[in-house]
């Protein structure tokens, strides 16, 4: 389920603030200064994950991180806090996703990244728009994840049943990705969905993607922006070797059942989120469905998915040039 609503129910006032970055870049250690600096003016409780306590110039009024701030294992975020605010750009809001997916514990994102469509608060604005949440001023937004399963079946000689045996398991709330790896031969794959057969596919992979997803890897791929509030999954073929082939929505019901064909010849791996893939071989089935856990994001009282999209996308790159005036 994913929906926007500014009338969620009313919520107590956030208290423990998490703080969560990636190192790598100086902007983002200026902005966690900044960010922890404005809890401390609120006197809010402040929690940072062991990961981006250790990023190298983290400061508070020119002092080494003090006391008072509590620093924590990162799967822990989700315990100590009831509210966690991300330094980076949308690859650290996915890892954050893995970690705070059904933990309750909302999520909001300060972008330092290049596109954003996850982290939406620009660095300038970061006193204005973080101030308005510690107040209340949000939309509450519910994420779904997927969840895939690479299973082996074997048959029992005594009964002919099916046993299954889950291999790997790992969840992705953008998209989980069938590639060829370092290959340049295209994969030779079967799909169904909801165990009805759609396709015997040729192509670089498939892109099974959320919503959430839909503006990230499967949109360089050619397939369609999905509004978040949308129960839906989107299905992007990778360069098919048929024209014809186009990306498919489905219901966010559906159940998504892959199979490499015995004639296949390159490796395919499957990854969710970026994250390090795995192999799949041809005796082997990866399941993809909607997982029962959700992420709920934060966004400011001003955020509009459409003016993410205008900005980001360069929409209106050509506004004055293409104007009806």
């Amino acid at each position: 389920m994913s929906n926007f609503t500014n009338n969620h129910p009313k919520r107590p006032p956030f208290h423990r603030i998490g703080v969560m970055g990636r190192a790598g870049k100086a902007s983002i250690v200026e902005t966690l200064n900044e960010l922890i600096r404005l809890l401390k003016m609120r006197q809010l409780s402040i929690v940072i994950d062991a990961q981006t306590a250790a990023i190298e110039g983290i400061l508070i009024d020119g002092e080494h991180t003090d006391d008072s701030i509590i620093i924590t294992p990162r799967h822990t975020m989700g315990e100590q806090c009831d509210l966690v605010i991300v330094v980076g750009g949308d690859g650290s809001m996915l890892q954050a996703a893995s970690v705070m997916a059904g933990t309750g514990v909302p999520v909001l994102g300060i972008n330092r990244g290049r596109l954003g469509f996850l982290a939406d608060i620009n660095p300038d604005e970061l006193t204005e728009k973080v101030g308005q949440v510690l107040d209340g001023q949000y939309w509450l937004v519910e994420r779904f994840l997927l969840k895939l399963q690479i299973i082996q079946n074997t048959t029992n000689n005594n009964t002919d049943n099916a046993l299954t045996q889950i291999l790997h398991e790992d969840i992705a709330l953008n998209d989980i990705v069938l590639h060829a790896g370092k290959s340049v031969h295209t994969i030779d794959f079967k799909l169904k969905i909801n165990n009805k057969d759609v396709y015997r596919q040729h192509a670089d992979g498939l892109i099974v993607a959320t919503p959430t997803g839909s503006t990230a890897y499967a949109l360089s791929a050619g397939g369609p922006i999905i509004h978040p509030t949308l129960d839906a999954i989107c299905l992007v073929p990778m360069h098919p070797h048929t024209l014809s082939d186009r990306p498919l929505v489905v219901a966010g019901s559906s159940q998504i059942m892959i199979n490499i064909h015995k004639d296949n010849r390159t490796q395919p791996m499957v990854g969710a989120d970026g994250k390090t893939s795995v192999p799949l071989e041809n005796d082997q089935t990866l399941i993809i469905a909607k997982h029962d856990k959700t992420l709920l994001l934060l966004h400011p009282n001003s955020y509009s998915f459409y003016e993410a999209c205008r900005t980001k996308l360069h929409w209106n790159l050509y506004s004055e040039e293409f104007s009806l005036d």
